[in-house]
């Protein structure tokens, strides 16, 4: 698959899963019952953890296959593609919470 491509759609699914978790924390105190002091902070923490280990999973799964298929060009070029759709991604989001005040 071409890198560009393969870029945009680790970071769409990068941005989803951002969208998803957003959700969780919108509707979070609506759904959940309340937490004790001891175990908010532990409950933020794993979804943290789980969460850099999923965007990772998204974003280096594919360049790690690449680069030791001896595709290192490749592998390079699409994390670096990802980057870019990220941030044109976060921008993006940027620009419609500055359109909505």
């Amino acid at each position: 698959m071409e890198t560009k491509k393969l870029g945009f759609l680790q970071a769409l699914g990068v941005t989803l899963y951002c969208a998803l978790v957003g959700v969780l924390f919108w509707l979070g105190p609506k759904i959940s019952p309340k937490v004790n002091s001891y175990f908010g902070p532990v409950m933020f923490l794993l979804l943290f953890s789980v969460s850099a280990l999923i965007c990772g999973l998204i974003v280096f799964y594919t360049p790690y296959k690449l680069f030791f298929e001896g595709k290192k060009k490749e592998a390079v070029d699409t994390v670096l593609f990802t980057a870019a759709w990220l941030f044109l991604f976060l921008l993006l989001v940027f620009v419609v919470l500055f359109l909505q005040r």
